[in-house]
């Protein structure tokens, strides 16, 4: 094929989400994670939380105030007072308070957790009661300790909270998925030999930038059908140049903040697909086939690897994760095949309202072949929702 469909418009109560000069989340639902959080600290036996991120990781931050994180930002939760939070660098301050009102910001001076310390010897917090979520450095960690004794650390807690998403939570995600699905088709319909492996990430970029989405991850994988050399996208481009008879893979993840979709796709330029290629993506089509006819609330994981078994029975293996949770993190389960197990299989079954990605990314065992294939799905009581609408299928492009 060459184009190809398009991708449907977002509907209009997700347009208007998009077009907000800042979009928000409902007071309703933020109430809904703050109560979440705070019978979790209660569980626990805590009065406070100090939560955290940096360099733009640690979705907390913004999960509990709305802020993307962007150098640093340093939280204090305390039940029945506002939070404060304290971000670097000073210019962000400003944008921040915007944000995350109705949180107190300030900009952090010279260290973020010394003010937040600060925080809580004001709310009179004790040795033994206060916990922390999220990426928390070395240094930050032995300051909270020297002065509280141990933390409590909530990370899993908080993992388990977000691994159920709310309608409100889904509808942001529909956004990430709409915009990295035109990710997809920027790279599809934009495909020519003599383009760079940068070129293509330009071209991808330039559908979703402008309508509000940012990039988490578009990776590139390019090589002759011929004598395969690259097995599965690689995280940083390099300057070949696509050619006729290449296999072109891609696996990209466009962001509404930080609700980013993950779509999978492979495509043939110039040249219908060797036999080897059409083998390849045929197991890979027919294991997220099978995978996808398991996974409702109650399945299991050992379930969805069991569905996968023809990789192995086909002779073939795969490299990256065979599913995953997603959506404001990368989430467990993360597992694999019996080929390329993940580690010890989690007994826990999957649940209603938890958000997946599917990849079956089928490769030689040479691990020089391999093609995508895969996205991220919602699971609910009966089977999967689909959250992306770019079309299924091993294309030729030209």
């Amino acid at each position: 094929m060459s184009g190809g469909a398009s991708i449907p418009p977002l509907p209009e109560r997700l347009r208007s989400l998009l077009d907000a000069e800042y979009p928000r989340y409902s007071d309703g639902e933020m109430r809904r994670r703050r109560t979440a959080v705070e019978a979790v600290m209660a569980e626990a036996g805590l009065d406070h939380l100090v939560y955290c991120g940096a360099n733009r990781a640690g979705s907390v931050v913004q999960w509990l105030s709305q802020w993307p994180v962007t150098a640093e930002a340093v939280g204090v939760l305390t039940p029945g007072e506002p939070d404060e939070m304290f971000v670097q660098y000073v210019n962000h301050a400003i944008l921040a308070g915007i944000f995350a009102a109705p949180a107190k910001v300030l900009w952090g001076g010279e260290s973020s957790i010394k003010a937040a310390i600060g925080v809580l010897e004001k709310r009179g917090a004790k040795a033994g009661r206060v916990g922390f979520i999220g990426p928390m450095s070395v240094d930050q960690h032995a300051a909270l300790t020297a002065r509280f004794d141990k933390v409590a650390n909530l990370n899993r807690a908080y993992v388990k909270l977000r691994r159920l998403k709310s309608d409100e939570e889904i509808d942001w995600l529909r956004v990430g998925a709409w915009l990295s699905d035109l990710g997809m088709a920027g790279l599809r319909d934009n495909l020519a030999p003599g383009l760079t492996e940068r070129e293509l990430g330009d071209r991808i970029e330039r559908t979703y930038v402008a309508k509000g989405g940012t990039n988490f991850i578009h990776y590139i994988g390019a090589t002759p059908m011929s004598n395969p050399s690259v097995p599965v996208p690689r995280q940083y481009p390099s300057t070949r140049k696509v050619q006729n008879g290449d296999v072109v893979f891609s696996e990209i993840s466009a962001a509404f903040f930080d609700h980013a979709g993950q779509v999978l796709r492979s495509f043939t330029l110039g040249a219908e697909p060797t036999p080897l290629y059409r083998e390849l993506h045929a197991v890979a089509d027919a294991a997220f086939d099978a995978i996808a006819g398991v996974l409702k609330h109650g399945a299991t994981p050992a379930q969805v690897i069991e569905a996968s078994g023809m990789i192995e029975d086909a002779g073939f293996t795969i490299i990256d994760d065979l599913l995953h949770g997603y959506g404001g993190g990368y989430f467990p389960p993360i597992l694999g095949t019996r080929s390329r197990p993940a580690g010890p299989v989690p007994d826990e079954p999957f649940e209603a309202g938890m958000t997946v990605v599917i990849q079956p990314n089928v490769v030689t065992t040479d691990m020089k072949a391999g093609v995508q294939s895969g996205e991220l799905v919602r699971i609910t009581q009966t089977g999967i929702e689909r959250l992306h609408a770019f079309p299924r299928g091993f294309a030729r492009v030209g």
